[in-house]
């Protein structure tokens, strides 16, 4: 009997926070963000599709890491994760896989990753001072800004753990003017991806 009335419990629970949910405006709010953002990913997608066809992105990048010195993949991989965060950063990570210090090197990468992020997150709230920009989200954007700060936590874990640009979510946090410190400790989670990403690339299983 027992396993039983843990089971309902658990739906019940579950029923409970889809009606939280729901009555927040949290499916509609991932919808919406999801059904505007599906344009410009289709766009950047076909972008570097085409790009790729008739130049190998993959091969450039894997012969700049065994080109450039040390501090200079470093420098380039801070600048791509500040910047749109495009470049996969599992390239880096097989990169950090052939130095003498592996994990220092993949230490190092993360926490060039989170801070790429945080200068995102400052790069989004000096938009906001445009004041076009700010008219626009003011009175345009009123209502989804006011659920894009509600569900803004979830903006950035998504961010930093999904095969998502991270900087991007940071940038998009600093428009809606979401708590720095809430990003900063979400953001954290940045670490996590690159661990996962360390113990696979490097075979450790």
């Amino acid at each position: 009997m027992k396993p039983k009335s843990k089971s309902k419990t658990e739906k019940k629970r579950w029923k409970l926070l889809h009606q939280y949910y729901s009555y927040t405006g949290f499916y509609n709010f991932v919808w919406q963000a999801v059904k505007k953002a599906l344009p410009f990913i289709i766009l950047i997608v076909a972008a570097i599709y085409v790009v790729n066809h008739y130049y190998d992105i993959n091969a450039a990048l894997v012969h700049l890491t065994e080109t450039l010195p040390a501090y200079g993949v470093l420098g380039f991989f801070f600048i791509s994760e500040t910047i749109l965060g495009l470049v996969p950063p599992e390239i880096f990570i097989a990169w950090a896989g052939k130095m003498d210090y592996p994990w220092l090197f993949l230490g190092l990468l993360a926490s060039l990753s989170y801070l790429g992020g945080l200068v995102s997150y400052y790069i989004g709230h000096i938009i906001t001072k445009i004041p076009k920009v700010h008219n626009y989200l003011e009175v345009k954007m009123a209502k989804q800004l006011k659920n894009s700060k509600k569900w803004g936590g979830f903006l950035i874990v998504v961010g930093a753990l999904l095969p998502l640009p991270f900087s991007i979510s940071c940038m998009a946090a600093g428009i809606i003017e979401f708590p720095f410190k809430n990003v900063a400790l979400y953001g954290a989670l940045r670490f996590l991806r690159f661990l996962i990403y360390g113990l696979v690339i490097f075979h450790v299983f």
